[in-house]
């Protein structure tokens, strides 16, 4: 220990890095080649080698040690609501209005006209007002206007923020069910990523699961065979990633809207991942978007912020105000609330809604991203690759939009498809792995696969240089 602290290059170490993270360090790389020489893994020529770069050692288990664990990747998957990687990266906007408002003092609870205390909720809630209450009565206007008689919709629409969609499902089922029974399909009753599981949740909120239909069909007339005096919701739940097909049936939504204004229920609709993007205009079909369901008569909706909406890791419910006004003044809505930063970034997101600026929102960009536009951009990458050991083919391809939403739909791509002299295709994918930055890719039939859709055009250098740097 003494040798090595006393070397130069480790007492220069000690001066910028500190000394007691500099005896840290030492004591980890003299413990690991210890531990090598007595496993038998090095000969001789193999110890003078390593004992000569003790130095090096201890400076890369330094940065190891004290520089970040969670840093940036370049996702180059086509997956563009990775979960694992994030999933929504935020546009400028809002990293300013994160950055301006974790940087001083703010005004998140303070009403700057009255000089009192304010609610933290007014920041959001009036851009979703904008861009929910207003289009929902407009609809309305619409249909009287027209030939048919509009669905009844809430008088307001109010929009509440917890921590994420699953402490969304859990606040709004104990605000209106404990204790009570709640009306869902047995064909929604799912689990997705993380274990989360609608009968756990329903436990966890007091709520008594009410399973109704098969896991294929389930029709309107189940949903009312079930009602009783102890019924508290009907609820909609929506598949996420996966879907049943063929021989099916579930009750349309019209039809429960119908039932719950008859018995009096309200009727909850989780739809896990959350639009209020057309979709359609990319080319997405039948993934249902929170207007859809306010527009059709859905009392709540619950929804993520980190995914379709393109903001930051949130729970969205949306709905009646008379019901809203319930789940805030209920003691776990404190417990699950989120901070002025999620508020930052979040009414940033909206306000780009609100302005229709839909490509400073990364996720929406990426979706609207046409075939030709990613394919003339994979040229230009492929023309900077130097090395001969690397074969690159740029073939047809599927992003997906990932994060539980539309499982079934692809946006088509154009892919740079590699292999490399010398390298089995784990072994390529696991070198991008360890390029700095990090590069995500996929591998499939044999070969490491690049998507550019969800590559930033600012990361394009940095990915060719993750291509040219070790393979040469």
């Amino acid at each position: 220990m003494d040798e090595v602290i006393g070397a130069s290059v480790v007492s220069s170490l000690a001066a910028s890095y500190g000394h007691d993270s500099a005896v840290h360090a030492v004591r980890v790389v003299l413990a690991r080649l210890r531990q090598e020489i007595t496993s038998g893994l090095l000969d001789e020529d193999a110890l003078e080698l390593a004992l000569s770069g003790l130095s090096g050692a201890v400076e890369n288990q330094l940065r190891q040690t004290l520089g970040y664990s969670l840093r940036p990747v370049i996702n180059a998957t086509g997956v563009i609501l990775h979960t694992n990687l994030g999933r929504a990266p935020l546009g400028d906007a809002a990293i300013q209005h994160i950055r301006e408002t974790a940087a001083s003092y703010s005004n998140l609870e303070f009403d700057l006209g009255t000089g009192e205390r304010g609610q933290r909720d007014v920041h959001v809630d009036r851009l979703f007002q904008r861009l929910l209450h207003d289009e929902v009565r407009t609809a309305e206007l619409r249909s009287a206007a027209g030939a048919r008689v509009p669905v009844p919709t809430p008088a307001a629409v109010s929009t509440i923020v917890v921590n994420n969609n699953a402490a969304s499902v859990l606040l709004a089922l104990n605000t209106l069910a404990e204790g009570g029974e709640v009306i869902v399909s047995r064909g929604e009753l799912v689990e997705i990523g993380g274990s989360f599981r609608i009968p756990d949740v329903m436990a966890k909120s007091g709520a008594i699961l009410r399973e109704v239909g098969t896991t294929n069909r389930t029709r309107t007339a189940d949903y009312e065979r079930a009602v009783t005096e102890r019924t508290r919701l009907l609820l909609r739940v929506h598949r996420s990633n996966f879907e049943i097909t063929g021989f099916t049936e579930e009750a349309p939504t019209v039809e429960l809207v119908a039932l719950g204004r008859k018995c009096g229920i309200p009727l909850m609709q989780d739809l896990g991942s959350g639009a209020l993007f057309n979709l359609g205009s990319v080319g997405i079909r039948g993934e249902p978007g929170v207007l859809d369901s306010l527009r059709g008569g859905v009392d709540i909706v619950t929804y993520s912020g980190d995914k379709l909406l393109g903001g930051p890791q949130a729970g969205l419910i949306s709905g009646g105000s008379e019901l809203i006004a319930r789940m805030r003044s209920n003691s776990l809505f404190r417990a699950l609330r989120v901070d002025k930063l999620i508020y930052a970034a979040l009414e940033a997101t909206l306000l780009q809604y609100v302005r229709r600026d839909f490509d400073a929102i990364p996720t929406l960009r990426m979706m609207r991203l046409s075939k030709d536009e990613i394919g003339r951009r994979a040229e230009a990458l492929t023309a900077q690759l130097a090395s001969p050991r690397l074969q690159v083919e740029i073939v047809d391809g599927e992003s997906i939009l990932g994060g539980g939403a539309a499982p079934s739909s692809v946006l088509p791509t154009r892919v740079l498809a590699l292999t490399c002299q010398g390298l089995s295709t784990d072994e390529l994918a696991a070198r991008l792995r360890r390029s700095e930055p990090s590069v995500i890719a996929r591998v499939d039939e044999g070969r490491v696969l690049l998507d550019l859709r969800t590559v930033f055009p600012e990361q394009d250098a940095a990915l060719v240089a993750a291509l040219n740097c070790f393979i040469s």
